[in-house]
């Protein structure tokens, strides 16, 4: 049975695998796959399934001697920082994320607050497969503890250390998810009056037409009302993406760039790295090169920015779609966290997002082409011989990525470069030498 992807187990509430008896049984194996009588933590978005799969979560930890604490409606981060401040065995939430709200999803998190590693969810997938019996009844989980909130925004502020961001016009767009009290609740603190966005959850409108997948309406309202930029939440808080006083879009990738001369003008950059993915964009590994910085990179997915971190003792990681881990204050990647680091930036600088968050990036091409089978490509001549073709082409100037769809029967093809016109002809000619050998008409 294999119930976890890159994100946890994710899938439709009330649907295998977040049926009942599914959910149950993952309450239940985790909880012997912890010391005896753990001490778990609960929090979830806003989803209308949420309360639902937080009682069958709690009946099967709480059947298999565990006692839960639940945080009600939170951040992903808020507990990821909970779990490990107030020692907790384990972190639970209850969240897609930034997908529609007939999804929901299981995310664990260790003592560290951190990710499980992969063996520990191995091997609650071999116990989940056992079919053991459930308990009859759903338990009640316990009322939030409204010291939870107060503690993380709290930590939160101390990140900012000293610093008071400038009280400048800005908007929250807070998905109408995890993050919709919090995040205004934060910023008041901060003595920030910003103007918020999807803030009124209703079981079903999370992530719908707002938050960091639909920045448009967001955008628009900055330029129409002249302020001096939005800030977008996705669904479980652990994202943000920004759009300056133009209504541009300012990434993950000009996040990371923003923050990385700011942590190395403090001497605060350890290693002189940054961490990200394969699809950061490659304007800002010649950025960082030109800052004395390298970037190292990871496949797609935050815990294994995260497991790069760690093992290279980097400070600063993240994706392009706005997952940042300032490694210094967080186990993984923080939306509100992300905002005040930016704000804390401005400050110091004395500049705004649009001059510290600008970043051109490099003309990108992406193709997929359907195929019939799934071998190394750097194995099948043609292919093989396409990319090494395209490589001399390019001689530095660009990058090729060429990876399977984890999904669908698909070969994703990524050309960047300086020039469009010749990296749309190199992806055309990759997707020739694909269809020709693998693809569905070959």
């Amino acid at each position: 049975m294999n119930l976890f992807g890159t994100d946890g187990i994710r899938g439709v509430a009330y649907s295998p695998p977040l049926d009942r008896e599914t959910v149950t049984r993952v309450g239940m194996a985790l909880a012997r796959n912890l010391p005896p009588s753990p001490r778990v933590l609960i929090g979830r978005d806003t989803r209308a399934s949420g309360p639902d799969l937080e009682r069958w979560l709690t009946s099967g930890l709480t059947a298999a001697g565990a006692a839960v604490e639940s945080a009600g409606v939170l951040t992903t981060p808020a507990i990821a920082f909970l779990t490990l401040r107030l020692g907790f065995d384990a972190g639970v939430v209850i969240s897609a994320s930034h997908n529609p709200y007939r999804d929901n999803g299981i995310k664990i998190l260790m003592a560290s607050g951190h990710k499980l590693d992969d063996e520990i969810e191995k091997a609650i997938e071999e116990d989940v497969s056992r079919g053991r019996l459930i308990p009859e009844e759903p338990a009640s989980p316990s009322p939030p503890d409204p010291r939870f909130e107060s503690l993380y925004v709290d930590h939160l502020i101390g990140a900012l250390g000293g610093v008071q961001p400038q009280s400048l016009p800005l908007v929250l767009d807070c998905a109408h998810g995890a993050g919709y009290r919090v995040g205004p609740e934060l910023l008041g603190r901060l003595g920030l009056t910003p103007r918020v966005l999807a803030a009124e959850p209703n079981g079903q409108n999370i992530n719908r037409e707002c938050g960091s997948t639909h920045l448009e309406g967001l955008c628009r309202k900055v330029v129409e009302e002249g302020l001096s930029l939005g800030a977008a939440l996705d669904g479980d808080g652990d994202r943000l993406l920004l759009c300056d006083k133009a209504g541009r879009l300012v990434d993950g990738d000009a996040i990371l760039l923003a923050s990385a001369r700011r942590l190395k003008k403090e001497g605060r950059l350890l290693g002189d790295g940054v961490v990200a993915t394969v699809m950061s964009n490659m304007a800002l590994e010649v950025a960082l090169e030109h800052e004395g910085i390298r970037l190292h990179r990871t496949q797609v997915g935050d815990k294994f920015v995260s497991r790069e971190m760690k093992e290279r003792n980097i400070v600063l990681g993240g994706e392009q779609s706005g997952h940042i881990i300032y490694a210094e204050f967080a186990s993984t990647g923080d939306g509100l966290l992300t905002l005040l680091q930016v704000l804390r930036v401005l400050a110091l600088e004395g500049k705004g997002l649009d001059e510290v968050g600008r970043l051109e990036p490099f003309p990108q091409v992406l193709t997929s082409v359907r195929v019939t089978q799934r071998p190394d490509v750097r194995e099948v001549p043609e292919i093989a011989e396409a990319i090494l073709g395209a490589e001399r082409r390019l001689e530095g100037r660009g990058r090729i990525l060429v990876r399977y769809s984890g999904t669908e029967p698909l070969l994703r093809i990524m050309v960047e470069g300086p020039e469009r016109d010749e990296i749309e002809d190199i992806a055309a000619r990759l997707s020739t030498a694909v269809e020709a050998s693998i693809g569905e008409t070959a």
